[in-house]
């Protein structure tokens, strides 16, 4: 697992990626493609698009026009790709899923954040954010007064190195 951990900073957020601390350990083995995913090919780049097909969806799939490709690696878990797209911004895509885009990640990070916290009887001193590699959910923790720490445990240590390099709003 990849634990990276967060102290909220004296002196504000801007630089608080930085401050992670990150430990790992897990095999690939425990984390094998599903029949009928992306890493089984469902999922395409074709004529300067990149189209996320799923069975979870029939008779649909997303596209966006792509620009140029940012990023392709294969991690001990999964494919990591990030592309720039001129209607979206920057896109983070594991597996031939889309997990964020520059332009529209905000009302995701905010809604699984800000709701939970606030409905929560007394405001939390300490969280933990299991996955969220992207770093945009620990982003919108700490900006809660609240929060004296947070934790994020993630088992692909390329998803945030990566998205500290193409998403550093996140």
């Amino acid at each position: 697992r990849l634990l990276r951990q967060a102290q909220k900073p004296a002196g504000g957020y801007a630089d608080l990626r930085s401050r992670l601390s990150c430990t790992m350990s897990k095999s690939a083995e425990d984390s094998k493609p599903q029949p009928g995913t992306a890493a089984e090919g469902t999922n395409a780049v074709r004529d300067g698009w990149f189209s996320e097909i799923s069975t979870m969806w029939p008779g649909q799939a997303m596209s966006i026009q792509m620009g140029k490709t940012l990023f392709t690696g294969r991690s001990d878990f999964q494919d990591v790709m990030v592309f720039e797209s001129e209607a979206y911004g920057n896109v983070l895509v594991l597996d031939g899923v889309i997990q964020c885009t520059q332009r529209d990640e905000f009302s995701y990070q905010e809604m699984i954040v800000h709701l939970p916290l606030c409905s929560l009887p007394e405001p939390p001193k300490r969280v933990l954010v299991v996955g969220g590699g992207d770093g945009g959910v620990l982003r919108e923790i700490v900006r809660h007064k609240s929060v004296e720490r947070a934790d994020m445990a993630e088992i692909d240590r390329m998803v945030p190195e990566v998205s500290k390099q193409f998403l550093p709003q996140m």
